[in-house]
C-alpha cells in the first residue's frame, strides 16, 4: 500500500519493482496480494490496454484502520491489548510514544 499511495496510479509491475529494490519477491505474490487487497476494497483497478493500474480506494488514514482491525482480529482474537504488551515489551515504543497513548487513554477516560 505504501508504494500505491505514493502515486495516482500504478501497476502490478510498478509495485513489483518498487518492491524488488528492497527484498526478493515474486512478481505473482505482489499480483495475489494487489488482488486481495481490491476484493477488499482497498484498492480501485481500471483497465489502459493491457494494463491494470490501480489506485488507492479510500484515504490512508480510513484504509491503515482497517487494515489494523482486519489484524488484531486475525491475530489476536480482535483483542488489542496482546498487541500492545507485545509492542511495549520488545523496546519498539519509545518513551515519547508511551506518554502520547497514556495522554490519549486519559483523554478517552474522561
Amino acid at each position: 500500500m505504501k508504494v500505491v499511495w505514493e502515486r495516482p496510479t500504478t501497476s502490478v509491475r510498478d509495485v513489483y519493482e518498487e518492491l524488488r529494490t528492497r527484498r526478493r519477491i515474486a512478481y505473482t505474490t505482489v499480483m495475489t496480494l494487489m488482488q486481495i487487497l481490491e476484493r477488499k476494497g482497498h484498492l480501485k483497478r481500471t483497465v489502459d490496454g493491457r494494463r491494470h493500474l490501480y489506485r488507492p480506494a479510500k484515504p490512508r488514514r480510513q484504509t491503515v484502520s482497517a487494515l489494523l482491525r482486519d489484524f488484531v482480529d486475525r491475530v489476536f482474537n480482535g483483542s488489542a491489548r496482546p498487541l500492545l504488551l507485545h509492542l511495549a515489551g520488545d523496546g519498539k515504543v519509545s518513551k515519547a510514544d508511551l506518554e502520547a497513548l497514556r495522554q490519549l487513554l486519559d483523554e478517552e477516560g474522561r
